[in-house]
């Protein structure tokens, strides 16, 4: 069974990691949604808030499971007995930071990372965007996918 975890804070998801999420379900045959828990980080959205949002949108996807954990990504693997990791690519830093990490992961765990593009119409969209537009009271409908738009 090839199992991949797809980790992030999702504070709040977007329709990058929706549109990364749904494109991976045809490489994998079991999708783990994993919501990081960092006591360091001010989240804009509490913890379950975000996972409902995870659970809602992907509600009709029977290979998606949603998860929180604590800890390194490569233990969250290891419990669930994931061999890799997913990750979204935006842009020329995101892949230089990812990549340093995912060699890390590979050197520590043997558990490789899959690396999507995001599509055109969604690379410029993150969270930390999308909670300045909040913020702000812009409007955010074009950046996340209905769980959120109808939450707010």
């Amino acid at each position: 069974m090839r199992k991949a975890v797809f980790p992030g804070s999702f504070d709040p998801i977007t329709n990058g990691h929706e549109d990364i999420i749904r494109r991976a379900l045809p490489l994998f045959d079991e999708i783990i949604i994993a919501i990081g828990i960092n006591a360091e980080k001010k989240y804009m959205f509490p913890l379950e808030k975000r996972k409902e949002f995870m659970e809602e949108t992907f509600k009709d996807e029977p290979k998606i499971k949603v998860a929180t954990y604590k800890g390194l990504t490569i233990d969250f693997c290891k419990q669930n007995n994931a061999q890799f990791i997913l990750r979204g690519l935006r842009n020329p830093a995101d892949f230089e930071f990812e990549k340093a990490i995912a060699h890390t992961n590979r050197v520590l765990s043997k558990i490789e990372t899959v690396f999507l593009l995001t599509a055109a119409s969604t690379s410029y969209i993150s969270s930390s965007i999308v909670r300045d537009v909040l913020r702000n009271n812009g409007d955010y409908k074009v950046l996340v996918p209905k769980a959120v738009r109808k939450e707010l």
